[in-house]
């Protein structure tokens, strides 16, 4: 062991400006609550025929990012790190800056506006420790995903910190797990949530923690393409541009044909 994950060499362009929390602000949720008036959305999150258009897409947002750092050459293995130390730090950063990512939008995410884990045309299920299907809301669901991986990343039998224990054999398939989850997050937050995060002035956040995050999910096959079709039109977009390090494989714009289907965890 290589002794703690936050102490390699990772997320420096993350780490080097974390999101704007604590919006307690009264100027900055008077515009989330103007901006929510506005909104015609249902109550379920889906949006109406006329509001199908995503607003995530349009070259005045995709363009915004914290950094312009190349993200392609930030996910490659370093030569003097073991495989699974690597895995382990990333994930571990990841999945805190997607928890702090949704927190900033997390009052305006309930089970009224909210009331199925949607992003497009898919809908997921929660799968609990025995094996029952819940359906939930997206809230409930968030929490689910925060508080098992939460507990995952913990674990000194699967996140080891301490010299001399292993990671064990599960490991990368218990990573591949979390990627799917805090994917299906930075989904939600995308396709329900766009307008308050706008609003907050986080998009340049989320973009770049978004092309982050699957391109160190490309470099180590840690997602299905078909899992990640559903955003493909937005990955095309924000990891073929500068700073995004490539298109890379799976980026085919899939998700503008998608049929209504529903996901499993």
């Amino acid at each position: 062991m290589l002794g703690d994950h936050c102490g390699l060499p990772t997320d420096r362009a993350l780490l080097g400006q974390p999101p704007k929390t604590g919006f307690c602000c009264k100027m900055v949720l008077q515009a989330v609550s103007k901006v929510l008036r506005k909104s015609k959305a249902k109550p379920n999150g889906k949006k109406p025929a006329g509001e199908e258009k995503k607003m995530y897409l349009e070259p005045e947002h995709t363009k915004s990012r914290i950094t312009d750092f190349e993200f392609k050459e930030l996910v490659v293995l370093p030569r003097e790190i073991d495989l699974n130390e690597w895995l382990a730090s990333n994930t571990t950063t990841f999945f805190h800056h997607i928890n702090l990512q949704y927190s900033t939008i997390s009052e305006f995410c309930t089970g009224e506006t909210c009331q199925t884990m949607a992003v497009c045309n898919t809908q997921y299920y929660w799968y609990d420790e025995r094996g029952k299907k819940v359906k939930c809301t997206a809230p409930q669901y968030v929490d689910f995903v925060m508080s098992s991986v939460q507990k995952l990343v913990t674990d000194e039998d699967v996140f080891p910190t301490k010299y001399g224990r292993e990671f064990p054999s599960s490991f990368e398939a218990l990573v591949k797990k979390i990627c799917r989850h805090l994917f299906h997050v930075l989904g939600h937050i995308y396709w329900a949530h766009f307008k308050e995060t706008l609003a907050l002035e986080l998009h340049g956040h989320l973009n770049t923690l978004y092309a982050h995050f699957i391109l160190f999910t490309r470099e180590f096959s840690l997602l299905d393409p078909k899992e990640t079709a559903v955003m493909d039109d937005l990955t095309e977009v924000l990891c073929s541009s500068p700073g995004g390090g490539g298109s890379g494989d799976g980026a085919s714009g899939g998700a503008s044909g998608a049929q209504n289907h529903v996901k499993e965890r």
